[in-house]
């Protein structure tokens, strides 16, 4: 395959507390202790997944562990789910989200999927080491996959153990809770658990289960895994399931598979945005890692720029920089062809002929590029304060970005700054002392107020409105990688959770100014800096 184309902040989450004083880790709270019934941990399971044919997925149930300890539960997010925080923090409770035992009405699955992995297809990849229990609807009338993470080997493995190491766990519990308080779409941590076992690695490491939600898990690959074994039924199926749970508005349309990927394409193209506004870098674009439904999923190698660098790469694995900071949208864009061409049997179906499906997927494919402009350049309008838009605003923004690369100013802290210098010059210290040569901030300053000048309306309280508009579209705290590292050190080396539970704290309202917390805000010193993520698979 692959020939025929051309190629909100949120508010505090009110999460369960622990007893972190045990020299073995966090203790289980009791149904007792919580006020909850350790007999009634009630998901309301509903499972569409499993109604699909059985080469979709593997049955299997997890692989249970040996001593299942609750290290964290996203208390807020369960209530969101309709869900009994207090019955999942029982001990009945904690042996479901390790995989001790199956929920009732779960039909536990590993999914089949395929995947180009840096640009290189492997028709058979899939769910190795997770095991979906299940969907339950939210409070928001939202279907959302129940999905364990590090649960056991599965007929995807591919000779893997199948468990997750207790510091990518943590990672990903962070980075994606970080994100959703950012306004991302994206996967969210329902519950962390450690194992009391141990997964070798390069060393051997304690492992940990993570309970991970999602507004499904339908990937690119999950088509490519269709399309590279020519079941065209079975891609039809995977398309009008997708339409179904995400795209609705696709199926009235006169070519729903075309409408399929308009949306996916739209999606798309805004959340590599985000990611682009928030100096945020996957790590690991490959196409088994790209959601249909347009959210954030697999934090791995992920990272967030400090100093400003379009070609910055921290992923161990990334040794060509395929999935540096600005290529992303290009490689969003491969992706998405890739989408097309697993689509283009029932496309042509649609249309009629196979040269019109060429067609019609060359046409969507081409909208990515300006929908990701539209919403990269409104993004960066907003973090300068600029309410409206001008002609010569996208030469501001990029001469403003091409500075700080040159001077190797922080990408958070320096927009973040932009909102106090928007009063007038006396807020401009802040903004210049993150410059090599602060006379590169000044000449660009001076230029961004004439713009200013520009606005609709001006005077103090249109400043003040301004500067807190600014301060919503450009965070305070993000999850830097020297302060994340620390917590998981922390947590494996010592199972002191504490620098975990705290910078959960602080990335969960990242858009807030909290004094005492300025060392969440301050870039790495020299001998602080991460110069390189792995995967931890």
């Amino acid at each position: 395959m692959g020939g025929r184309l051309l190629g909100l902040e949120r508010k505090r989450r009110g999460d369960i507390q622990l007893d972190m004083s045990s020299p073995d880790g966090p203790m289980i709270a009791s149904a007792a202790t919580l006020g909850g019934d350790a007999n009634a941990v009630r998901f309301g399971f509903e499972n569409t997944y499993a109604r699909l044919p059985e080469h979709f997925y593997a049955r299997l149930d997890p692989t249970p562990v040996a001593a299942p300890r609750l290290v964290k539960l996203n208390a807020e997010l369960a209530r969101e789910l309709s869900l009994d925080p207090d019955a999942l923090a029982s001990t009945r409770g904690v042996e479901i989200l390790a995989g001790n035992r199956v929920a009732e009405g779960a039909e536990p699955l590993a999914l089949a999927y395929a995947g180009h992995q840096f640009g290189h297809f492997v028709p058979q990849l899939g769910d190795g080491r997770t095991n979906l229990l299940g969907e339950v609807l939210g409070r928001d009338g939202v279907r959302y996959d129940i999905q364990l993470k590090g649960s056991g080997p599965t007929p995807f493995s591919r000779g893997g153990d199948g468990r997750a190491a207790l510091g990518p766990v943590l990672r990903e519990y962070i980075v994606s809770e970080a994100m959703a308080a950012l306004g991302v779409p994206t996967t969210r941590a329902l519950a962390a658990v450690t194992t009391g076992e141990r997964v070798l690695r390069e060393t051997a490491l304690p492992g940990a289960v993570l309970t991970r939600v999602a507004a499904s898990h339908l990937r690119v690959g999950t088509f490519q895994y269709f399309a590279a074994q020519g079941d065209t039924e079975g891609t039809r199926r995977l398309a009008d399931y997708a339409i179904a749970r995400h795209y609705p508005e696709a199926a009235p349309a006169k070519q729903p598979y075309r409408a399929l990927l308009d949306g996916v394409i739209a999606r798309q193209a805004q959340l590599v945005a985000q990611w682009l506004l928030l100096g945020f870098i996957h790590g690991v674009m490959n196409t088994d890692n790209t959601s249909i439904s347009g959210e954030t999923i697999d934090y791995g190698p992920c990272a967030f720029m400090e100093a400003y660098d379009p070609v910055k790469v921290f992923s161990s694995i990334d040794h060509n920089g395929r999935y540096a900071y600005g290529n992303q949208p290009r490689a969003m864009l491969w992706n998405l062809t890739r989408l097309a061409e697993a689509l283009l049997p029932v496309m042509e179906q649609e249309a009629g002929n196979e040269e019109a499906a060429l067609a019609s997927a060359k046409e969507a494919l081409a909208a990515f590029g300006p929908q990701f402009q539209v919403a990269y350049g409104a993004g960066l309008r907003r973090k300068l304060g600029l309410f409206t838009e001008r002609d010569g605003d996208e030469a501001l923004s990029q001469e403003l970005l091409t500075r700080m690369a040159a001077n190797r100013a922080d990408f958070t802290l320096t927009f973040r700054r932009l909102c106090d210098a928007v009063a007038g010059p006396e807020g401009d210290e802040g903004v210049r002392a993150l410059f090599a040569d602060p006379g590169a901030y000044e000449m660009w300053a001076s230029e961004w107020r004439l713009r200013l000048k520009e606005e609709p309306v001006s005077g103090s309280g249109q400043e003040v409105a301004r500067a807190a508009a600014m301060r919503m579209a450009s965070p305070a705290f993000i999850p830097r990688n020297h302060l994340v590292e620390a917590a998981l050190d922390a947590a494996m080396r010592r199972q002191d959770f504490r620098p975990f539970e705290e910078l959960l704290d602080v990335v969960s309202r990242p858009y807030e100014d909290r004094p005492g917390l300025e060392r969440y805000a301050t870039p790495a010193r020299p001998e602080e800096c991460v110069l390189q993520t792995f995967c931890g698979t």
